[in-house]
């Protein structure tokens, strides 16, 4: 009796999937979307069991050259597309309603909540009007100092391994310099990463980005009970860092929270408004250094409906901040500093940019204008990041049917858009591989850099990454840093991709380094 009741059960699932797969196929087929053959119940998820980090991108690429821009792909009963057009690219991102994140971020949950990049509707639109203004210009020439010292420390530690044979991989050297960039902007604390490796803080962000990473291209592991079934040992120790990490964020806002009560507290205690000495002599702390407003203050003194955001609000935002303001930023300066070394022409004519900029002092602090004002070097850091974009891929969720340009998407699709492809794709940018930063300048063969659905490593449209024009002036620094202190030589062995949530490289990204002056 049990085996005929688990046969009728499995018929009827079956016959269920067959006829769910056939009408959700049937749909696709009317704006000309196909996809591998799915068999019953596993759909195409057999095709995964040899994909991994380092050939993900060749599988698709394949897929895309056998299907087209835009296939089906069935994961058990779960439909994704795999988006390589621009046309689709354009209409989706630019919608202000197709702004849901995919499923496939949930796991990112237990340790970022559902902060700006994981939240959607309402409270995504409130988050994204809320943190804006911590983006605003005059906000971030406050942490172009930041970014000089960090950057000044970075070039400082190398110096012992600057012998012009080594190769150094520079993966984690900006990691610690990023976090110790990210902390001191987003908190207002120091962590120092850089002389500190061993900060429990530290060691728990590390550990945590690494295993998401690992966790983002393996189906096994992407939700909690998976994860936790198939990696107890992993899955518990990356539960303890994120609670290391939970605690030392709350633990900041709290005292950032009562520093500001305080401050409050005085200010209307006091019967006559500050003179402007007065509040000249307030920005500064009791160790004389001028006290800058980091992303945390401006959540503390945000309101949402007339009440203040609460600690796990914030926290939701500051964890953000510290996950995507390092990470992401490590690959983009790593990617970009490799690619110099191996560009000699390049390299040279950056250092004349920089040299007539801010001339040829290791030790000169660098200013917001002076960052603005080198046209070259940006062009090279958006060449970079089109060959390695730090963010490859990323996923929407399609919650009705909708009609978007030339094709209608059903309800439950899960969209993934690959712009890792689209900005190597040769329709694009002629000769895709090579590294050629003129093209940025405009006055190249290629127009393609003004359309902003073409060249995405900031993503584009309303769900837009907030912080790029942060990222940008921190790359600045680190680069102009690094090349006033060094000539950066093609040492080492050449980069692997490895395609996670971030773009890392299996075999790091490095250099060699030559010091420029006896300083």
């Amino acid at each position: 009796m049990l085996l005929e009741l688990t046969l009728a059960i499995l018929a009827i699932l079956i016959a269920w999937d067959y006829l769910h797969k056939k009408q959700t196929d049937a749909f696709l087929a009317k704006s000309n979307i196909s996809g591998p053959k799915a068999l019953p119940i596993l759909g195409n998820a057999l095709r995964l069991r040899n994909v991994n980090t380092e050939n993900i991108e060749a599988v698709l690429k394949e897929n895309t050259a056998t299907y087209g821009k835009i296939y089906r792909f069935w994961v058990f009963n779960q439909m994704h597309l795999r988006v390589t057009d621009p046309k689709l690219c354009e209409a989706l991102l630019s919608s202000q309603h197709q702004i849901t994140k995919s499923s496939f971020y949930d796991f990112l949950i237990d340790w970022l909540g559902r902060g700006l990049l994981l939240s959607n509707g309402k409270k995504w639109h409130t988050r994204r009007k809320i943190i804006t203004p911590a983006f605003h210009f005059k906000i971030l020439e406050q942490f172009v100092e930041v970014f000089d010292q960090q950057s000044t420390v970075m070039a400082k530690s190398l110096l012992a391994q600057a012998d012009g044979q080594t190769a150094i991989d520079m993966f984690p050297v900006v990691c610690r310099m990023a976090l110790d960039t990210i902390s001191e902007t987003a908190m207002g604390v120091k962590v120092h990463a850089q002389e500190n490796q061993e900060f429990e803080y530290v060691k728990a962000l590390n550990y945590v980005s690494t295993v998401m990473s690992k966790r983002f291209v393996n189906p096994s592991q992407r939700t909690s009970f998976l994860f936790k079934l198939t990696s107890p040992k992993v899955y518990r120790e990356t539960q303890r860092c994120i609670g290391v990490m939970h605690r030392f964020t709350t633990q900041v806002i709290e005292k950032r929270r009562q520093a500001l009560e305080k401050s409050m507290g005085e200010a209307s205690n006091k019967a006559d408004p500050p003179s402007e000495e007065e509040e000249d002599e307030d920005e500064y702390e009791h160790y004389g250094r001028k006290q800058r407003m980091a992303f945390l203050d401006i959540l503390l003194q945000s309101t949402v409906d007339g009440e203040p955001l609460s600690n796990e609000d914030i926290r939701e935002e500051v964890d953000t901040f510290m996950f995507e303001g390092h990470d992401t930023t490590t690959s983009g300066i790593s990617f970009a500093l490799y690619l110099i070394a191996r560009h000699p022409e390049v390299q040279a004519r950056l250092f004349e940019e920089i040299c007539q900029i801010v001339g040829q002092d290791p030790d000169k602090v660098l200013s917001y204008r002076d960052l603005q004002d080198m046209k070259y070097l940006e062009c090279v850091i958006k060449e970079s990041l089109r060959l390695f974009p730090p963010v490859p891929a990323i996923g929407r969720e399609i919650t009705e049917d909708v009609q978007l340009g030339d094709v209608t998407l059903p309800a439950n699709t899960n969209v993934v858009l690959s712009f890792s492809l689209i900005m190597r794709n040769p329709d694009y940018f002629p000769e895709p591989d090579a590294f050629r930063p003129d093209r940025f300048f405009g006055d190249g063969d290629s127009s393609s850099h003004v359309n902003p659905f073409l060249y995405t490593p900031f993503s584009a449209g309303p769900r837009n990454c907030i912080g790029q024009r942060f990222a940008m002036l921190e790359m600045k620094s680190v680069i102009t840093k690094m090349l006033l202190h060094f000539e950066l030589l093609p040492l080492g062995p050449e980069v692997q991709r490895l395609t996670t949530i971030v773009l890392r490289s299996k075999t790091g990204a490095h250099i060699g380094l030559r010091p420029r002056c006896a300083k």
